[in-house]
């Protein structure tokens, strides 16, 4: 009878631990054991998952990609077993891995993680911040947070809507002391603007006309550029720039006058919308359900 899920659990071990005598300490079984059952795996999927030499074992990229699946599939059938001999109101229980922007992360997330722990004391929090794409149905993250979600890569994935945060133009009180304050859209060209590097339109910011109501783009030019939010934050702060920003980013540098938002008789009000996106399995995981709704409810309803 095929026991895929043993299997799973044996190469699971070795990958994990580095090597298939540490494995088979760990499972009881012999190395050779371990080996063979992995062999199995490989002649099954007609690829090579772990490269093997005397010192120790290295996963190759279809290794990896199998490892990622396999623990999810492992977590499950654990949470499932446990659910069923406990009730469907057992507690979320294992590792929830989370992956979110940098300035979402720091700003947002982290100082709501010790609330959620103590609410969730046998959920195991693996958070990683980072700007970069995440593939969730390559197992990378259980969960992502990122902005704007509205075309989402793979029709299995859900997103919901963990908060909006409406975008402004700011500078420091010294960098406007020098340069003065722009009065209009078009004073930018003599401005330097800091900018975000992965934006469709990095040259152009949106401005509203108070007048007639168009929205209409305006050129930008500067001498720095980066990946995230905290990053033009920073610089900012110190006065090197102008940065078009999701107040979230910049709200408490504001109310303390570390920055200034100018032009804001032409904002064109547009919002930066922050998604929980997640693999829309038809029984949600209720370590996944459980972070998904916290965040929800404690971040509704902020600017």
């Amino acid at each position: 009878m095929d026991n895929r899920a043993g299997e799973m659990e044996v190469f699971a071990a070795a990958a994990e631990l580095g090597s298939f005598s540490a494995a088979g300490r760990q499972l009881k079984l012999t190395p050779s054991a371990v080996s063979k059952l992995i062999t199995r795996i490989e002649d099954r999927l007609g690829t090579r998952l772990l490269l093997r030499s005397t010192r120790a074992l290295r996963l190759t990229p279809e290794g990896e990609r199998y490892l990622a699946r396999a623990l999810r599939i492992l977590a499950e059938i654990e949470e499932t077993e446990r659910e069923i001999a406990s009730g469907s109101e057992a507690a979320p229980r294992g590792r929830v891995r989370v992956n979110a922007s940098v300035g979402f992360g720091v700003r947002c997330i982290m100082p709501l993680i010790p609330e959620f722990l103590r609410l969730y004391p046998e959920v195991e929090l693996d958070l990683s911040l980072n700007d970069g794409m995440v593939d969730l149905m390559e197992g990378r993250a259980d969960i992502a947070i990122r902005s704007s979600a509205a075309a989402l890569p793979d029709s299995s994935l859900k997103a919901r809507k963990i908060r909006e945060s409406r975008r402004v133009v700011v500078a420091a009180p010294s960098y406007l002391a020098v340069h003065g304050i722009p009065q209009t859209p078009a004073d930018l060209a003599r401005h330097n603007c800091l900018r975000f590097n992965f934006r469709q339109s990095p040259y152009e910011w949106p401005f509203r006309d108070p007048v007639s109501g168009e929205v209409v783009t305006q050129q930008v030019t500067g001498n720095f550029l980066a990946d995230n939010g905290p990053t033009l934050r920073q610089l900012c702060v110190e006065g090197l720039g102008l940065a078009r920003i999701g107040q979230f980013h910049v709200a408490p540098d504001i109310a303390e006058g570390r920055l200034v938002p100018v032009l804001e008789r032409y904002n064109p009000e547009d919002v930066e919308l922050i998604h929980a996106i997640f693999a829309g399995h038809q029984h949600l995981p209720a370590r996944v359900r459980a972070f998904v709704d916290f965040l929800a409810e404690r971040i509704r309803g902020e600017a």
